[in-house]
């Protein structure tokens, strides 16, 4: 490729890694954003009871007060897109915190259930924006060779925040628990003061100066940027001559691979039981005999040291690998875990069951962080055109947040139809999702996002 130099500029000897500094800032204050996203996921499980207690809320309240942030973080995913086309990528994630903290403060404040579902559906539509604008904006600052693993810390503090909140939320009141998840917001808040814009968005707006600046900061003052800004530019002047996005031009021909790549991506991720499994998991560690604390905190260290394991090796294995490992290791997860009811249910094998049934959960969350949790998301920050990132990023993650609401309002409809078939039902819907990425999906490591898009 004629653009590309043999050595990027980034990385030749005489400047060092030692200019990518910025790169690793900005990325860290955007997964304050991931962080608070798990943060608001993780608060609903640890303060069940104290909060039923406190405010009197019957069961079918507190499930609306749980399950109405998946609400929220869909009206967030719809309008992802327009916010972060218009007012920049760091524009996003101000609104994004904005609301995360105004809903944070009404929990904090609120005495019956009006406020505690106003404040869960502010915060899940703070969720919904984050979880679209940080992968966007990390993959649109990372030279090529780092963006896969810095995309992957999305989902780690995504994690990270989930498990915190898990572990903290049994130790602290849930009004405190509600203050603490203010304060990556804050950090946030803080640290967009220092960091530049996304240099891909600032070209989009024609924003010629700004945008050397922004990829110059990025790069390091002594780095040579000149080819990747032409690059950039180059791109951005071809979509320039191509009419504004709408929804409907998702279904043109040329956007149909990367939006039937992007959403089926999303639909893989979600209709392979993922919220199921982890709405259930204590409640399956207890059918299973084994401590429901110590059960959920195992599966949430787990979860962050796999997806941090991931995060390692995504740039030198690839995306594809990584997801068909995944999904490898989801349908044995699936299986060990159906076998388990199944032996519950005819009354073989009793003391089996129990350890199949741990196994079988532990090896589907640890195969889940490891491809199918995170890379989603770096493939769904790559694929699209910048032309029509705002629409098909905001139609791939309000896919998304659908298919968690869908999986996790049927999961106990299921699990009573039959608990072994519905692990069955997964594990089919995980062996076609095999299916779907060795036949679809493109390998996108090493390359820039506009070679992906050539």
């Amino acid at each position: 490729d004629s653009h590309t130099p043999l050595i990027p500029p980034e990385e030749s000897p005489e400047n060092g890694k030692e200019q990518r500094w910025m790169v690793y800032f900005s990325t860290l204050i955007a997964i304050c954003g991931s962080y608070s996203f798990g943060s608001c996921a993780g608060y609903s499980s640890p303060t069940q009871a104290a909060i039923r207690e406190d405010v009197n809320l019957s069961l079918p309240e507190y499930s609306l007060f749980g399950s109405i942030l998946t609400f929220g973080a869909m009206i967030g995913a719809i309008t992802s897109g327009k916010i972060a086309d218009s007012s920049g990528r760091r524009g996003a994630m101000l609104v994004s915190s904005g609301f995360c903290t105004a809903g944070w403060l009404f929990i904090y404040f609120a005495q019956g259930t009006v406020l505690l579902d106003v404040g869960r559906l502010a915060t899940g539509y703070g969720m919904g924006v984050f979880s679209y604008v940080v992968p966007v904006f990390i993959a649109e600052i990372s030279p090529k060779d780092l963006r896969g693993a810095l995309t992957t810390l999305n989902q780690l503090m995504i994690c990270t925040g989930v498990s915190v909140s898990f572990i903290i939320g049994t130790l602290l009141p849930w009004r405190v628990l509600a203050l603490v998840g203010i304060v990556p917001c804050a950090v946030l808040v803080v640290g967009l003061l220092f960091i530049p814009e996304s240099p891909r968005w600032l070209a989009k707006q024609g924003r010629q100066k700004e945008f050397e600046a922004s990829l110059k900061k990025l790069r390091g003052k002594n780095a040579d940027v000149s080819s990747e800004a032409a690059e950039i530019q180059e791109y951005v002047e071809t979509l320039e001559r191509l009419p504004k996005a709408k929804i409907l031009d998702l279904f043109q021909k040329r956007y149909r691979r990367s939006v039937t790549i992007g959403v089926g991506l999303m639909v893989c991720q979600q209709f392979g039981g993922i919220n199921g499994v982890c709405f259930y998991t204590s409640s399956i560690f207890e059918s299973a005999g084994f401590p429901a604390n110590v059960g959920t905190i195992t599966y949430a260290i787990i979860q962050v040291v796999i997806t941090a394991l991931g995060a390692t090796v995504i740039d030198r294995a690839g995306r594809k690998p990584l997801i068909i490992i995944s999904g490898a290791g989801l349908i044995l997860g699936c299986l060990l875990a159906a076998s388990s009811f199944y032996l519950k249910e005819h009354g073989e094998a009793i003391g089996a069951a129990p350890t199949l049934a741990v196994a079988g959960i532990l090896v589907y969350i640890g195969a889940f962080s490891v491809g199918m949790g995170a890379v989603p998301w770096v493939i769904m920050s790559e694929i699209f055109p910048i032309n029509i990132k705002g629409v098909a990023g905001s139609t791939a993650t309000l896919v998304n947040w659908f298919g968690a609401w869908a999986v996790s309002f049927t999961f106990n409809f299921l699990m009573s139809w039959s608990s072994y078939g519905t692990f069955i039902l997964y594990a089919a819907v995980n062996a076609l999702a095999i299916v779907f990425v060795i036949q679809l999906v493109p390998e996108t490591k090493g390359k820039t996002l506009e070679q992906i898009q050539a």
